[in-house]
């Protein structure tokens, strides 16, 4: 398998920690990392997409692990975490990427294929609605409100970070293993995410995600529609977001398929690795 190498990439005015495989010459992914995750979540996907001929670049996205962590609730924008995306694909000295994102990395996909989808090649989605869908969803149906009160939660000043930091990051552990499947995540993986966690300054960052996303929300992007090819891979037993979301996003999408997988859950791409690394190099051929 290749072997993954790391470097500290420049982009939108501060830099970010970039996992790198895969020949220089072939087609650039980039992989897109939700919470509360960092580039070690692609760490099964990486080896496969470059031994395929793939040249991939797998950022801690602003604010994570070792990636710079401005201080501004609004310095973590959906338009400024675009931005560094397509930073990123200019500092590769590529015209276009395809772009994979799960989560909140799906969101910040989204967004970049409305705004910039001269940049783009493919796009594929992981258990995540269009940032808009989400928003409109959040406000008319009391179901997903429900499901989203931890959002509500992370808004408060301070709590969240004590609260989470409890008991070497107990709940946040055991958040992640109560919304998989059994044996999704192994100990050796939580001891490299409380690593990551425990970087100065990063867990607050994260949290800052969706404070952002409460007081700045998404403006109107400059295109409505996603005009890039796209892929929806959903796991219907997703705790977090109702699988109806699927379907609204694959609706905005002028050139979308969706694939659901009944027996799978928000945390798809790590029960199913070898599945979505077939179905992501399918799709990007």
């Amino acid at each position: 398998m290749p072997d993954i190498e790391f470097a500290r990439i420049a982009t939108d005015g501060f830099s970010l920690n970039v996992a790198q495989a895969g020949p220089d010459s072939g087609p650039l992914v980039i992989l897109l990392h939700g919470f509360p995750e960092f580039w070690y979540g692609w760490k099964k996907h990486i080896p496969v997409l470059a031994a395929a001929g793939f040249r991939v670049w797998a950022p801690d996205q602003r604010g994570y692990n070792t990636s710079d962590k401005p201080p501004s609730i609004r310095d973590y924008s959906l338009d400024a975490l675009a931005a560094d995306i397509v930073g990123l694909i200019d500092a590769a000295a590529r015209e276009r990427a395809i772009l994979v994102g799960h989560d909140w990395g799906a969101a910040v996909a989204w967004w970049v294929a409305n705004n910039y989808p001269e940049r783009l090649d493919k796009l594929v989605i992981i258990n995540a609605p269009h940032p808009l869908v989400l928003r409109r969803m959040i406000w008319t149906s009391p179901r997903q409100l429900a499901r989203s009160w931890y959002m509500f939660l992370m808004q408060l000043p301070g709590l969240p970070e004590w609260v989470s930091r409890r008991n070497n990051w107990h709940d946040v552990v055991e958040g992640l293993k109560s919304s998989s499947l059994p044996g999704t995540f192994a100990d050796a993986d939580f001891d490299e995410y409380r690593r990551a966690w425990s970087q100065p300054g990063a867990f607050r960052a994260m949290l800052n995600w969706y404070r952002a996303m409460f007081r700045y929300g998404a403006r109107r992007p400059k295109h409505e529609r996603i005009a890039t090819r796209a892929l929806i891979l959903w796991g219907r037993r997703d705790k977090f977001i109702g699988p109806e979301a699927a379907q609204l996003s694959l609706a905005v999408c002028d050139r979308g398929e969706l694939a659901m997988f009944d027996e799978n859950t928000h945390w798809l791409q790590h029960e199913q690795p070898d599945e979505i690394c077939r179905r992501i190099i399918e799709f990007a051929r």
